[in-house]
């Protein structure tokens, strides 16, 4: 990790990439992706397990801008494209703070998951959304996030990253509560 002094105005940002060092497919290591960060002109760039999981700082712009950016030098650094959604120190608060799912009864926190996507989906995509039968799942979208909880497990669930993004027509990635969790505290750091 490397140190900076940083500017007064940079702002935290989350990037969550979408894919990488899944059964050895897309890998990364890293340090090769802190390193490609800190190339782009990023700050107290960190890293977080080896899902893609980047914690930095940045000027202030949009996430979309930041996200763009990111794909187009992982693209030119690894070979392979990468989905990316970045989201602002306050968007991963908002997501901690807002989850409807933790005031329902029989929550279990190790099978509770969060699905960002890079930007609202239309009304009528969330009505498509809701009318979903994924029982035993249950799921709950507010703004840019949902909130899934899989009782049989992620893999086990009928709302994967390939089918909310069909759905909504944005980009998405899921992370579990814990990640996510951790991901708050880094960018509060």
């Amino acid at each position: 990790m490397t140190k900076t002094r940083r500017t007064a105005d940079t702002s935290t940002f989350v990037a969550l990439l979408r894919g990488i060092n899944l059964g050895g497919h897309k890998v990364v290591k890293m340090d090769q992706l802190r390193k490609t960060f800190e190339e782009l002109g990023f700050e107290e760039v960190k890293t977080y397990i080896q899902s893609g999981n980047v914690v930095f700082k940045a000027p202030a712009q949009t996430p979309e801008n930041l996200a763009k950016r990111i794909e187009e030098r992982i693209l030119r650094h690894f070979g392979f494209p990468v989905p990316v959604v970045v989201k602002t120190a306050g968007e991963i608060g908002e997501v901690i703070r807002n989850n409807p799912l933790l005031k329902e009864k029989g929550i279990d926190l190790s099978k509770l998951h969060v699905t960002f996507l890079s930007c609202s989906p239309d009304r009528g995509a969330l009505k498509t959304l809701d009318a979903v039968p994924a029982a035993p799942d249950q799921f709950r979208c507010s703004g840019r996030a949902v909130y899934l909880h899989c009782p049989n497990g992620y893999h086990a669930s009928k709302l994967t990253n390939n089918v909310l993004e069909k759905m909504l027509k944005v980009s998405t990635t899921t992370r579990n509560w814990k990640t996510a969790n951790k991901l708050w505290e880094m960018a509060r750091d």
